[in-house]
This record gives structure tokens, sequence and C-alpha cells, in this order.
């Protein structure tokens, strides 16, 4: 499946990891199923919460074979290709097989803290080196910078295949000015579950969301009352959620979530070092949330 439609949600697949830290295929295939069943839209695989910064490179391709073997063209897949060294990045982008991918995700460059010209010159590079569609990722509390509502627009209307920008600023006002600008087609992706249903008030296409994995039935219902129009059962739902979506990150991402998903009986909440688990606290408080959300769990 090559088309790539910012509607919906999409969720940022967890690595499943066994007690010994290897990969745990079989969790991550039933987290595709559970997904799937829950009214997702479209997968991304190796991005900031799949721990990607732990894994290799031949564990990246790994995962990338079996969520594109396992998904069997259901779903669109975006797959996370990023980094702070433009020109290694542009070579990646060249050489990567794109069998079965339907578009890039590429947050902007940690560390190096560019100027808006050099976050620009970065992204029209990719855009140069990728037969994909590209997803600008802006995401400042991880990338020490921010991509300004301008340099977005800039880029979005320089360049056909930067699609669409998966926002994560927090900033509403800058989020409004990206939506008002842009380009006709380009989608705007909400970066933040607790923000996703003011930023599609404000006409966002939709979310790669981490919470959105965990419970997808009541995520998912929440986006789609929200593209329906539906207000009223969207608020019912976002308020539901709230709750618990705090609690996920209320220890880092992704401990919260595998905290969810072991809850659930999907997979085990392992994590690789420098991360550590959810605490014992951490892990109970989301069991009371996740009875008073109403979904099916195995208490544990």
């Amino acid at each position: 499946m090559t088309d790539f439609s910012p509607y919906g949600v999409g969720v940022a697949l967890v690595t499943p990891f066994q007690p010994d830290t290897s990969v745990d295929f079989d969790g991550l295939g039933r987290l595709i199923e559970h997904c799937i069943e829950g009214g997702v839209n479209y997968f991304v695989v190796n991005g900031t919460t799949a721990e990607n910064p732990t894994l290799t490179l031949e564990e990246k391709q790994a995962i990338l074979s079996f969520v594109i073997e396992k998904n069997a063209d259901r779903l669109p897949v975006v797959f996370g290709i990023g980094g702070n060294h433009t020109s290694a990045l542009c070579a990646e982008l060249e050489s990567f097989d794109v069998a079965g991918v339907s578009a890039i995700l590429s947050a902007s460059p940690y560390y190096n803290k560019p100027t808006q010209e050099g976050i620009y010159q970065h992204y029209s590079a990719l855009a140069q080196s990728s037969t994909l569609p590209i997803i600008l990722y802006n995401v400042p509390g991880r990338t020490s910078s921010n991509i300004s509502a301008e340099t977005t627009v800039r880029l979005a209307k320089d360049h056909s295949n930067i699609v669409a920008i998966k926002e994560a600023s927090g900033n509403l006002d800058q989020i409004t000015e990206i939506i008002l600008n842009r380009p006709e087609g380009f989608g705007v992706i909400s970066g933040d579950d607790n923000l996703t249903y003011a930023m599609m008030g404000l006409g966002a296409e939709g979310v790669i969301s981490v919470s959105g994995q965990g419970v997808p039935e009541v995520f998912c219902a929440m986006v789609d009352a929200m593209l329906e129009g539906d207000i009223a059962t969207a608020r019912d739902n976002h308020l539901a959620l709230f709750e618990l979506t705090n609690l996920l990150f209320q220890e880092g991402n992704p401990a919260g979530i595998k905290s969810v998903l072991q809850h659930r009986g999907v997979c085990g909440s392992t994590v690789r070092l420098p991360l550590v688990q959810a605490t014992s606290e951490l892990h109970s408080e989301i069991e009371v949330a996740l009875t008073r959300l109403g979904v099916e769990f195995m208490s544990n």
C-alpha cells in the first residue's frame, strides 16, 4: 500500500521486548491486530515511541519487514527516518527500500539547534532525496528547536512531496497559523494526544498517537467523531481519556503505554536502558484509569 492520508489515527508503535530485552515479535504481531481491530488508520514504525535510539539497524529492518508482512496491505505504513546529519540522512533515504512503505516521518534535527533557514535547507535536501512523501515532525521538547509556522508553510509550498506535519509543539497559536496559511492538501497531524481534540477543532486532520495503540477503541472513536462533526461525542471520549493519557507520560514514554499494553494482554512492559519500566505505583494507577474507562483488560 503506497497511498498516505493524514486523516484519522496513526499509531507510533512500541517495540515489544522479551524480559531479556530481545525483540518480541509475537507481541508485535498481537499489537498490530489489536490496533487494526480497534479502528486505527495507519502505522508508524521506528518512531521515538519504538525506542529507536536503542535499536540496531538490523533490528529496525527486521521490525519494518515484520510489520509489512503481518499488516498484509491492510493499512498504510509510515517509517521514521530522522537525524541531525543531513547528508547521511539523504544517503539513507536514497538507498532505502520503499517497498510496502507509504511515507517517511522525519523529526527536525536534534541537538544541533539549527536556525529556521537551516531547518528549511535540511528538509529541502530530504525532499530532493526521497521518492516517498515526507511528513515533517516538530517536537521541540525532544529536539530543542522549533519549526516555525512560517518555515512549515514555506516547505509545504516549495516541495510537493512534503505532505504534512506532525505538530507536537503544544503551541495552538502556531498550529493555527499553519492551518490558516498552508497550501491545499497539506495535512496537519496532532503529535500530542491530549491536544488532538483541540487541534482537530481548529482543522487538523488527525493524530499520530501513543495512547491510541493502548485503547484504540476509545481513541479512534473520538477522532472519528471529530471527523464526522459529532463534537459532543468526541468531547465525551476526549474527557474520558484525559486521565489515562496524562498517566502515560508521567514517567516518560513508552513506559506508560507499555504498562497499558501489559494490562491488556498485548505485550510485556520491558524497556531498554536508559529507560526503565513504570513503577508499581504508576502501573496500579493505570489499572484504575483503565477500569474507569471501561475497557477490557487483565488485572496484574
